[in-house]
């Protein structure tokens, strides 16, 4: 390819993500639906046929067809029927679960076979009494499976979208709308929010670091992530890389905007120190509300003009004029992790108190009527919270007279809340279809695993390490094939290798027993 060539295929590239619209919030809803319902028919065939253990072949095949393939098909091939696709995943899923009856769990048989898992070898680190009394952190099966899903599809549409195969308004919108990208942004953070709910209760004890002790520990922590940063820089202007300068700036990236969040969250832990004894984990909400409504009233003061400035002003000379999306919009993901923190702590310690049992499937022992009591709680936490962040989402849009559209670029207050109030719903639906699961005890650890996809675990287990693998493939998918000229068929071969070998990457990392916290 000659420098012209080149140049006036990176401006084709560039071209091909920008001034697009999005799509509605209908259409995104109905496309994630596909992964909740293909881990329905998962925990369907596991339940009544145990098909996924042991872990054969033809069960890793299932898995990577239920829960990878079918994503990919929802926002490719059936992208524009993705009802019909949940219709093919929840029917024979709704037919397993009511017309079979259901399979023993193996982990049971061997305990009533006189192979007990001891307590105290059974139970994880998690779940380990302290000396101190400190809440167990059971592991759940619905968490992993949503923030599974989530790394999937954040890891695909990230190829995806540079082949026409994948629906431009699927993409992320220019300015204002919403979008399955735009979602899927925003989604990342609030998981990584809903997951630093563990660390945050685990800490919670008298004898407690100060508060500078811990700031230098996030800053730390924000040390590898910033160091990713610079190099995504170094690599996209080195290379000549297409990029879409309007997402964050010139120099601006995802990985900065990570990188900024621990010691600012630590900050919000010490704001957020009173209140949250007073309102417990809905202290976060709060903050996260009062922080998107603050900078919403900012962005619309007519005498600063900080909305005209970050979306049409001159890019440039200064850093700051540069890269002003990136820079402003870290205020509305700050707000979205901390939804995602205060959810995290409001799920995450129930289940504390359910003692391990030997039978999980006996229905008569006290643990089962304290998980089903359990279930019951989290999923009306949900719903709740679900409900309270749509009002606030259709308020905002509708209602409060300023007619605010969603905008990923600026990270308003009606992305926030929309961010906020979808994830809580899709944990929910997960929720949700965990109780059609097998019945097991969340201080079994065996059980628990019997009741979780592989795939997803893996996917959950490592997932900033599998999204920095994601980032590298596509780039150099992008680098050495022409995406936006490839057939159909030859752009859904390309997308299954690259899914089959981030999978491959994710199964080997848990195999080997390697779990790298980035």
């Amino acid at each position: 390819m000659t420098p012209d060539q080149a140049a006036s295929y990176k401006a084709r590239k560039e071209a091909f993500v920008s001034n697009l619209s999005g799509s509605s919030l209908t259409e995104i809803n109905l496309v994630t639906l596909v992964a909740s319902a293909a881990v329905l028919l998962w925990t369907a065939l596991q339940k009544r046929q145990s098909l996924f253990t042991p872990y054969t072949p033809i069960a890793l095949a299932a898995d990577f067809l239920l829960n990878v393939c079918a994503i990919l098909f929802a926002t490719t091939l059936y992208s524009s029927a993705p009802l019909v696709l949940s219709i093919f995943l929840i029917t024979p899923a709704v037919l397993l679960l009511t017309l079979t009856p259901a399979s023993s769990n193996p982990n049971t048989k061997s305990r009533a076979n006189g192979s007990t898992t001891t307590p105290s070898k059974s139970k994880s680190k998690d779940q380990t009494s302290t000396a101190n009394d400190a809440p167990l952190l059971p592991v759940r099966p619905f968490l992993t499976h949503y923030r599974g899903s989530m790394m999937i599809v954040t890891c695909l549409s990230i190829l995806s979208v540079d082949f026409r195969i994948f629906p431009r308004r699927f993409a992320k919108v220019e300015t204002w709308g919403t979008s399955l990208m735009d979602l899927g942004v925003g989604s990342f953070v609030f998981s990584a929010g809903l997951v630093s709910a563990r660390a945050l209760l685990k800490s919670s004890s008298p004898n407690k670091s100060s508060f500078t002790a811990r700031f230098v520990t996030s800053i730390r922590h924000s040390i590898p992530l910033l160091v990713l940063g610079l190099i995504r820089l170094w690599s996209v202007k080195g290379l000549d890389y297409a990029e879409h300068v309007t997402e964050y700036g010139v120099h601006w990236n995802f990985f900065f905007t990570l990188a900024l969040l621990p010691p600012f969250v630590e900050i919000a832990d010490t704001l957020v120190g009173v209140p949250r004894r007073m309102l417990g984990a809905s202290a976060y909400d709060v903050l996260a509300v009062l922080l998107a409504i603050t900078y919403e009233i900012l962005l619309n003061i007519p005498e600063l003009d900080l909305r005209r400035y970050i979306l049409v002003s001159p890019r440039g000379p200064d850093w700051l004029s540069k890269n002003r999306e990136g820079v402003f919009s870290f205020i509305g993901y700050l707000a979205i992790f901390l939804a995602g923190r205060g959810c995290g702590a409001d799920v995450v310690q129930f289940g504390s108190k359910v003692p391990l049992k030997a039978s999980p499937k006996d229905a008569d022992q006290p643990w089962f009527h304290a998980t089903r009591l359990e279930r019951r709680i989290v999923l009306r936490t949900l719903a709740i919270r679900a409900a309270v962040y749509t009002a606030l989402f259709i308020l905002s849009t509708h209602y409060i007279g300023f007619n605010l559209s969603v905008s990923r670029r600026l990270a308003n207050s009606p992305y926030v809340t929309w961010v906020a109030a979808f994830n809580n719903a899709q944990l929910f639906l997960f929720a949700l279809v965990e109780a059609c699961g097998p019945a097991f005890s969340y201080s079994d650890s065996e059980s628990v695993r019997f009741a979780t996809s592989r795939i997803l675990r893996v996917f959950n287990n490592n997932g900033l390490v599998i999204f920095l693998l994601a980032n590298l493939l596509t780039g150099l998918v992008n680098l050495t094939v022409n995406t936006l000229d490839m057939s159909p068929l030859g752009a859904m071969g390309v997308l299954m290798v690259y899914a089959a070998a981030v999978t491959g990457v994710a199964l080997g990392l848990d195999h080997t027993g390697i779990k790298i916290k980035i």
